[in-house]
């Protein structure tokens, strides 16, 4: 029978509960009416330190980097306000629900939407809060002494052991013979950090470290990348950029309304434009006879300057002018056939070049002649294409090479309301035809007139006549300004060689021990050297094992390194008592 207790049924006995109850405790706050645990309250202010911690931790800035490619990819799916506000609407007009949804998204206008300036805005805090605790790190580690020498090697990775016998491999003969190895220079710096010292029990020891660079090339990186988030952000604010379509004796100034298109940044003032004016002498290319492959394209231009002075410049693919600390470049050419078109009543309706954009490498060339100011009535719209080299036959019309050999014209025709003073903008190489009738045969066929370079065709339904007369060429030339361009340079190659040395540098610690024995009355001189690695580390061990190399040729018998129990060896003089103290020597040059 169980022995009867004092305690309650549904209480176990205090004997029970001491057992389980540390010693020193109080058992006044023991039993059922004791308060709950209850975990501390971290506060606003630790709230703000953890999360301040999480935003600049390197995972999370890695996490970002890749939010922020992320975020930008929208920006080359969807077309954006600022390079195609065309193309914008007419993706609004297709598709209005959506349309109006990625509009209040900002999908339109990605790199200025509050989304991914919110993004980048964190991922610049996320590097400077991470960077700045590690350089302050850096800067200490540069500063201090390489760590002493452990009391056991035993537990290193790497490890190698030598004794020596002879009167110059004393101790300090080895500690001289190791600082001279580890210091060896490398592009005229010492490998290692080197810093000596003398046990209480008279032993000299060697503590070395390298690979201080592993750490200044991870900041390297680093500060490098967040240089280039700022290159960007400031060309974007920075930069302008405008394209112009130029003919043959024609020119334009640098100022905003001379350009067909323009974009600048959120900075970007009308002065900002240094003015220069560029006139287009004569534009050059060169096809290849039997392929008409392409050889080479030179645009020949005039560039007057503010105070009257004068240059000719040559302009290629790849080779931009740079003119006021932009760059022009020569982004396309055609053919701009100079036409005249005369009303019904003899009156000069149009005359001038007009460009025709080429669509393959014949430079089979589309375009668009509008005229507005007719006398007779009905304004006039001429469609079609520019064949450089025409061949025309039964099956219809071809260009067959790029040089204008045999120029055609070959047009449809439009009569009616343009639609140009409706205050709509319109693209000068389309044509509006929702008001306009096409002239037809009187089987109900478009008319399409052929007009050769130096003829005169007659226009259908007695609107007039159009004459070929010319064919100048014409260039697309993109001028470019981005004070950043040479900051994102240097910072990827910053970057790059900061990644490079941060990989490719090995940090390495390395100790030597040197002390004096005596066995059967022969001092000898026992060295151990140990060494430790940050992370893996294949040639740790070559590290060590030359080490031990160069100690090892102190020895006149040439002693190899073994781990095995010391043999007898000539006697050597003993080597002179050592301080009992430990006094560390000052450390030598600054790290590599």
């Amino acid at each position: 029978m169980a022995e009867k207790t004092d305690q309650p049924d549904n209480q176990a006995p205090q004997a029970q509960d001491r057992s389980y109850r540390p010693e020193g405790i109080d058992d006044s706050f023991a039993g059922t009416d004791a308060a709950p645990a209850s975990a501390p309250q971290i506060g606003v202010r630790g709230m703000l330190r953890f999360v301040w911690r999480q935003l600049t931790s390197m995972r999370v800035a890695l996490f970002l980097l890749m939010l922020l490619a992320v975020a930008a990819v929208p920006g080359s799916i969807f077309p954006q306000t600022a390079q195609a506000p065309a193309e914008v609407a007419q993706y609004m007009r297709d598709n209005p629900t959506l349309g109006e949804w990625l509009h209040r998204l900002g999908f339109f206008d990605v790199y200025a939407s509050v989304w991914f300036s919110a993004i980048y805005i964190l991922l610049f805090v996320s590097l400077v809060g991470c960077i700045l605790p590690r350089v302050k790190a850096h800067l200490h580690n540069l500063r201090d002494a390489p760590p002493r020498t452990p009391r056991r090697f035993a537990r290193f990775p790497a490890q190698g052991r030598l004794e020596l016998a002879g009167e110059q491999t004393d101790p300090d003969a080895v500690v001289d013979a190791a600082r001279t190895h580890l210091r060896r220079r490398f592009l005229g710096l010492p490998t290692f950090r080197v810093v000596t010292a003398t046990e209480a029990d008279g032993a000299r020891t060697v503590s070395a470290e390298r690979g201080y660079l592993r750490e200044s090339g991870n900041l390297l990186f680093h500060i490098s990348l967040l240089g280039l988030l700022i290159s960007f952000g400031a060309g974007q604010l920075l930069e302008y950029r405008g394209q112009v379509l130029i003919t043959e004796g024609r020119g334009f100034a640098n100022s905003v309304v001379e350009y067909d298109t323009f974009e600048s940044g959120a900075l970007f003032t009308e002065d900002s434009l240094r003015p220069f004016s560029m006139t287009l002498d004569s534009f050059e290319s060169t096809f290849r006879i039997t392929d008409a492959k392409a050889q080479d394209f030179v645009a020949t231009v005039t560039v007057r300057e503010t105070d009257g002075s004068e240059r000719q410049e040559t302009i290629k693919v790849n080779q931009p002018l740079s003119q006021s600390g932009a760059k022009v470049y020569l982004q396309g050419n055609g053919y701009a056939p100079y036409v005249t078109v005369r009303d019904a009543a003899g009156e000069v309706a149009f005359s001038g070049p007009v460009p025709f954009l080429p669509e393959d490498d014949m430079y089979t060339s589309q375009g668009v002649i509008k005229v507005p100011d007719v006398s007779t009535g009905e304004q006039i719209g001429l469609v079609g294409y520019l064949l450089p080299t025409a061949e025309i036959t039964d099956d219809g019309a071809r260009s067959i090479f790029p040089d204008p050999i045999n120029p055609a014209l070959v047009l449809t025709v439009f009569r009616g309301d343009l639609g140009l003073d409706d205050g709509v903008p319109q693209n000068v190489y389309r044509l509006q035809t929702d008001e306009m009738t096409q002239s037809v045969e009187e089987d109900g066929t478009p008319v399409t007139l052929i007009v050769g370079k130096g003829t005169t065709v007659d226009l259908p339904d007695g609107l007039g006549t159009i004459e070929f007369s010319e064919l100048p060429r014409f260039v697309a030339l993109d001028l470019r300004y981005d004070p950043s361009l040479v900051w994102v340079l240097v910072f990827a190659l910053t970057a790059l060689l900061g990644v490079s040395v941060s990989l490719f540098t090995p940090r390495r610690r390395v100790w030597v021990r040197a002390r004096t024995l005596a066995t059967d009355g022969t001092p000898r001189t026992v060295v151990e050297v140990a060494g430790l690695a940050r992370g893996d580390d294949m040639g740790l061990q070559g590290e060590v094992d030359s080490l031990v190399a160069a100690i090892s040729r102190l020895d006149p018998a040439d002693t190899a390194d073994t781990p095995e129990p010391p043999s007898a060896q000539s006697s050597t003089a003993p080597a002179s008592p050592a301080p009992a103290s430990t006094v560390p020597e000052r450390p030598s040059d600054e790290p590599l």
